[in-house]
């Protein structure tokens, strides 16, 4: 069964940016174990910013990543897709939900992880999701983001 795992951002992170880092540093700890990533997301401007992030947030390397629009990705696949559309077979280890709304093929994948920024708005819609997610008996785990930017896990 999928595992989903809420990433709360400090109220201090800005909506977006703050999203954009933990999803770059995820999709790194990910890609790094060998896992394939799927980062979903329907906002084009999200999608760009991350889609730039990936290439410089770490000073001396980037994540193998591309965006995807549906057509079979280039061989070898790289380790992180971006989108707006329903992933590929090949990436189904782990999903980085961007979006305000649970994507329909969510439970195709081990793991999702759920990045929630500090705003209210933010932190309304992710309490729906998570309710989703918990009347349907998935396992859930929720972290907070430290000033030092690790991860705690938050006792349930």
């Amino acid at each position: 069964m999928t595992r989903i795992d809420f990433y709360l951002l400090p109220e201090t992170a800005s909506a977006d940016g703050g999203r954009v880092m933990a999803a770059c540093r995820l999709c790194d700890k990910a890609a790094g174990a060998g896992m394939k990533v799927y980062v979903a997301t329907r906002d084009a401007a999200l999608a760009d910013e991350l889609d730039g992030a990936l290439w410089s947030f770490r000073q001396g390397s980037f994540v193998s990543h591309e965006r995807y629009d549906g057509a079979v990705p280039a061989e070898p696949a790289p380790a992180v897709l971006i989108g707006a559309v329903e992933p590929p077979d090949s990436h189904h280890g782990v999903l980085i939900n961007l979006d305000a709304e649970i994507p329909d093929y969510f439970s195709r994948f081990e793991r999702v992880l759920e990045l929630v920024a500090g705003d209210p708005a933010q932190r309304a819609a992710s309490r729906a999701r998570y309710k989703f997610y918990r009347d349907r008996g998935y396992e859930l785990n929720t972290y907070e983001q430290s000033a030092s930017g690790g991860w705690t896990r938050r006792k349930p």
